[in-house]
């Protein structure tokens, strides 16, 4: 049984793994003070090319989304959300349980818009009597694929930074959106044109962690205490320091996440000459296929994969999602058994 339902089904990649057992006797002082820790915070301001980041490793994504949207939003206000976005769809109303509303519209891609923000900041307009929209959340690459262009990006920043709004990206997938084929963005691009943004380990190559960039430090000044707070400062801080050293003292991160976008252009392809057709267009390292029940019914004796939508009462589209360490022959035999 092979596992195409997400990109975290293995364990980490053996670089990492290499790294943790060599250092493991090594002594270090805790709570991300290492020295582990503060190397691959200096990578990763070189990466984004910006000296005065402020840098945070967390533990998940959820997490890393609970933190900055509760340390930056005031208890009136309110993060404006796709639809689809993981803070509104898959978090459990993590963001409403510390009290902030996700302000969702519907959109076709997954992605935002200045005109989506326009329509929310209208219905949320009566001051006092509403909450007030502060936060834009967005995901590179989306919930359901897709990726921001530069020039989408460009205008989004345009219109909060002329809003009062803070942009506020998810990078989860980070990796995958920046080594997709049309992608025009930049990693030192996404850290200008956003105020916080975090880098995902978990979806690409690392046993688990984030990484939260604050463009400018003085957007959250005390977030140490944010993260102590919530229990997200892990007393051996190095365990995810070393791992965001490894992804980024080579290009190992890049590497990881194209990998996965390469075995999803190879099903995509496959499936493509068998004539079949796809809910979403294919951007990244997710597919989202539309096919007939009694071939999924066949296809779920030898693999594993999301339901993601009934199309109608003999077709539903899937969801496949393929990670860095992916086998190619694995995708042979999808496309062969398909």
């Amino acid at each position: 049984m092979y596992n195409f339902q997400h990109d975290y089904a293995e364990g980490a990649h053996p670089d990492i793994l290499k790294k943790l057992v060599e250092t493991n006797l090594v002594q270090q002082v805790g709570y991300g003070e290492d020295e582990y820790s503060l190397q691959a915070k200096t990578l990763i301001r070189q990466k984004v090319k910006n000296d005065k980041a402020a840098i945070y490793f967390v533990s998940g994504g959820t997490q890393a989304n609970l933190m900055v949207i509760s340390a930056l939003l005031k208890t009136h206000e309110g993060v404006i959300s796709a639809e689809t976005g993981h803070i509104s769809s898959n978090e459990t109303g993590a963001i409403e349980a510390v009290g902030h509303k996700v302000m969702t519209i519907q959109t076709a891609d997954g992605k935002l818009a200045p005109e989506h923000i326009q329509k929310v900041q209208k219905v949320y307009s009566k001051r006092p009597h509403v909450l007030k929209p502060k936060m834009v959340y967005i995901s590179n690459s989306t919930e359901i694929g897709t990726i921001y262009s530069k020039a989408e990006l460009t205008a989004l920043s345009a219109y909060c930074r002329a809003n009062g709004l803070i942009l506020f990206l998810d990078g989860a997938r980070l990796g995958s959106a920046l080594t997709a084929k049309e992608n025009d963005l930049t990693l030192p691009e996404i850290s200008a044109l956003t105020d916080v943004f975090y880098i995902g380990g978990t979806k690409n190559g690392a046993l688990l962690g984030e990484a939260i960039v604050f463009n400018d430090p003085e957007l959250a000044p005390e977030f140490d205490y944010v993260v102590k707070q919530k229990g997200a400062m892990l007393a051996k801080g190095r365990l995810l320091g070393i791992q965001f050293l490894e992804l980024f003292k080579g290009e190992l991160f890049l590497e990881l996440a194209q990998h996965a976008n390469d075995m999803a252009t190879m099903l995509a392809e496959g499936m493509s000459k068998k004539g079949v057709d796809f809910y979403m267009k294919h951007e990244s390292n997710q597919l989202f296929p539309i096919l007939s029940n009694e071939r999924l019914n066949r296809l779920r004796n030898n693999f594993l994969f999301h339901d993601w939508v009934e199309i109608d009462e003999q077709h539903t589209a899937i969801r496949l999602v393929t990670s860095w360490a992916t086998l190619e022959e694995e995708v042979v035999a999808f496309l062969e058994e398909l």
